[in-house]
């Protein structure tokens, strides 16, 4: 739905938090739960969907007729889609995703050609006037990449064919659509830092020469064309897991001239970690019922110098737990934004309502997505039904955009 404030945002939740493998079962779920959730937080106004397509689904949905009756469920139900979520290649609720996640990476043809149906799909289905945004893998899983200079080279070059496709949309049909890497512990790139680095040294110099020879524009159009049409999804969670500290990572993509395409509105979970060895065995319980999920929870610890300790997944964190030298452990685990504490745990919700303070006060991006996809592995205390859900998580994120000087307001919701 668009938000009268920041700056006519546009703010929705990530269809990801729908388990099922497949159009046929995903687009149920949408149709059952998209009216309801709309009849309760904006029943006179259009409410916006981020869809989330597999590689698979990308093809089913441009099959046949799914697209065009997709099309007239979300017209007769005043839905809209504006984000695509093009991170995850394939089934995302299995019994078993960690790494694979990131798999194919963007070195591989089969990213590219699945980016490619993804900016299909959303074309055709965008509003005219609306610009659109697809969120992408952040290039790779930093384990797999033994040549750095070669993959970095591929992945600019892909990087720019997508952009040159992007333009030539643009030019044919005046939609403008934006592809967003998204940092992740433990990705090629985790930080907005890392990422703005790889634009400097690679992105930019390197794909923006493809670029430029493809289509004959100037070095400096060409590397326009890259900042337009390549840019960052912020996640929330990704972001207070690596400690970064929102405003200077924005500072820094400022400099390199790096756009926020997308905020994904999210938490993780944080933990203090005790001193006494019976606690920290309590503490260990209490975290191993979220380590068996089938999600990659990678986790970074605070230490009393300020450095950080990295641990690749929480089930190995917890094996190290007993001698572990950090005070403090952050675990991305997407968790219910509204929760602040559960146990002995504490979210990362503050981190996560800074940026939204941030966002309101500076305009940075005009798409925001809730993508809060680990319900069904949540404990049963924190579940509720997915519409009593999902809208908690709405009514938290329209509060936590309400600037401080103006606490008292409600939050405003554009009229058609």
């Amino acid at each position: 739905m668009q938000l009268a404030s920041p700056a006519q945002a546009h703010l929705t939740y990530c269809s990801k938090v729908h388990p099922g493998h497949g159009w046929d079962q995903v687009r149920p779920q949408l149709e059952a739960y998209l009216p309801r959730l709309k009849a309760r937080l904006s029943p006179q106004a259009p409410f916006g969907l981020g869809l989330r397509l597999s590689a698979a689904e990308c093809e089913e949905i441009l099959a046949g007729d799914r697209l065009p009756a997709f099309q007239d469920f979300c017209a007769a139900h005043d839905i809209y889609v504006f984000t695509l979520n093009g991170f995850p290649y394939g089934a995302f609720h299995g019994p078993r995703v960690k790494a694979e996640v990131f798999a194919p990476d963007w070195r591989e043809q089969a990213r590219v050609d699945y980016t490619l149906r993804l900016i299909q799909v959303l074309q055709k289905i965008l509003p005219p006037g609306l610009e659109g945004s697809i969120s992408t893998a952040p290039l790779s899983y930093k384990p797999w990449i033994t040549a750095p200079a070669a993959a970095l080279g591929r992945i600019s070059r892909n990087l720019a064919v997508i952009a040159h496709r992007l333009l030539e949309v643009k030019s044919r049909s005046g939609l403008f659509i934006h592809l967003d890497l998204e940092p992740e512990p433990d990705g090629l790139v985790e930080t907005c830092a890392e990422l703005a680095e790889f634009f400097e040294q690679w992105l930019l110099p390197s794909g923006g020469r493809w670029l430029a020879e493809k289509t004959g524009l100037s070095p400096d159009a060409a590397r326009e064309a890259l900042l337009s049409h390549i840019q960052v999804c912020l996640d929330t969670c990704h972001l207070a897991v690596a400690y970064e500290d929102p405003g200077a990572a924005l500072k820094r993509l400022a400099a390199t001239g790096i756009r926020v395409g997308k905020v994904q509105v999210t938490s993780g979970w944080q933990a203090a970690l005790p001193r006494e060895q019976i606690r920290r065995a309590e503490l260990g319980r209490e975290l191993a019922r979220f380590s068996r999920s089938p999600y990659l929870h990678q986790v970074r610890g605070r230490k009393s110098d300020g450095g950080l300790s990295r641990y690749g997944d929480l089930s190995q964190a917890l094996a190290q737990l007993a001698t572990a030298p950090e005070g403090q452990w952050r675990i991305h685990y997407h968790v219910p934004l509204f929760i602040e504490h559960y146990g002995r745990l504490a979210s990362t919700q503050a981190q996560t309502r800074a940026v939204l303070r941030l966002l309101a006060q500076h305009h940075f991006a005009r798409h925001l997505e809730i993508e809060t996809y680990t319900w069904d592995q949540l404990p049963g205390d924190l579940k509720l039904n997915p519409v009593d859900f999902l809208e908690r998580e709405y009514r938290w994120t329209l509060e936590a955009l309400i600037p401080a000087s103006s606490q008292e307001a409600e939050p405003k919701i554009a009229s058609k």
